[in-house]
């Protein structure tokens, strides 16, 4: 029988956090599904989950394969009608399932929704990835309310209210399963890193919209498998937003965006180097090597978007400014102060 709700934390060797955060899961999560799938971990994080919570079921997939092919592996094996994917090194607090599932209930064309999202670490201020619900700018940067580049604002209920957002945060999305395969899932050549913008993207240009519920909270820790100052995250990242911006914007001014992109990575790539952070320069260069590498594919499967018999692009809750002048040249530091 298909489940209403299934919690899905995705675990590569993360038994530390497992230990600290999944008792707290099931305790808030009463009379819901709750699954762990592993990406074939090397440490005994899956023998504790079995010997401990023997009522927890466990898909093991057969190699690791990062976040969006992991994803999409165990996903495929689950019957619900929605998914909550959720990071092993998130605290979930009481009551954190129902306000979202209870709005997306009411609104059927919201397709996935986030709680806010506060550091475990710094409990009164946003947490990088997701803070308090996902935009972008018209040249794919990603921000998020409480969230501008490595600004991090203060939690002071100042983006309390549920409000329509671009993307919702891959370290605790809840996503209505039906539009989730609308759109075959996550791309499996991102690995990791910028999925759930991707994913996003595409559900909204097939008509869905995304929401972040502030009634729902969350406690994210951040990097627990990849740290946020990785040359790796940054290749990742580079490269990963190249490839979503080729493949959903909708602009005819496609190529002079990606150009005028390449331009200002350029410009991060020699910050880097002027820093000293070598491998940082060198991430970015290998980043726009493998956009290159990974174009013809890209953009295969920009046109099969647009074949996509519900496919209407939407602009909705993008920035149409630069976010990195805005920010950078104009000072502006915070979400609020921007001007839509």
């Amino acid at each position: 029988m298909k489940n209403k709700v299934a919690v899905v934390i995705l675990n590569w060797n993360g038994k530390f956090f497992l230990e600290k955060f999944l008792p707290k899961v099931i305790s808030c999560s009463q009379n819901t599904q709750i699954i762990v799938a592993d990406n074939c971990s090397t440490d005994d994080s899956i023998e504790f989950v079995s010997t401990q919570y023997p009522n927890i079921q466990i898909i093991k997939n057969p190699s690791n394969n990062g976040f969006a092919k992991g994803y999409n592996q165990a996903l495929k094996q689950i019957e619900a009608e929605y998914y909550i994917l959720l990071n092993s090194d998130v605290e979930v607090t009481e009551n954190w399932i129902s306000p979202i599932i209870q709005l997306m209930e009411k609104d059927k064309d919201i397709a996935a929704c986030q709680p806010k999202i506060l550091d475990y670490n710094s409990p009164h201020q946003f947490e990088y990835a997701g803070a308090c619900g996902g935009f972008i700018d018209k040249y794919a940067y990603p921000f998020c309310r409480g969230r501008i580049f490595n600004v991090i604002e203060e939690d002071k209920h100042q983006y309390d209210e549920i409000t329509e957002v671009f993307w919702a945060t891959g370290a605790c999305m809840f996503v209505k399963a039906e539009a989730f395969w609308q759109v075959n899932g996550f791309d499996d050549a991102y690995f990791a890193h910028m999925e759930e913008i991707d994913l996003c993207w595409r559900m909204k240009n097939i008509g869905y919209k995304i929401y972040v519920q502030p009634k729902s909270i969350v406690y994210h820790v951040g990097g627990g498998t990849l740290h946020k100052l990785s040359p790796k995250k940054t290749f990742l990242n580079f490269r990963n937003n190249l490839i979503t911006l080729t493949k959903n914007s909708t602009s005819s001014f496609l190529f002079f965006k990606i150009f005028y992109r390449m331009v200002l990575d350029g410009v991060a790539a020699l910050k880097f180097l002027v820093e000293g952070s070598y491998q940082h320069f060198i991430a970015v260069i290998k980043a726009h090597f493998s956009f290159y590498a990974y174009l013809p594919s890209t953009l295969h499967k920009r046109k099969q978007i647009k074949k996509h018999p519900n496919y209407y692009p939407s602009k909705s809750q993008v920035f149409n400014k630069n976010i990195v002048f805005e920010h950078f040249i104009k000072g502006i530091k915070t979400y609020n102060d921007l001007t839509f």
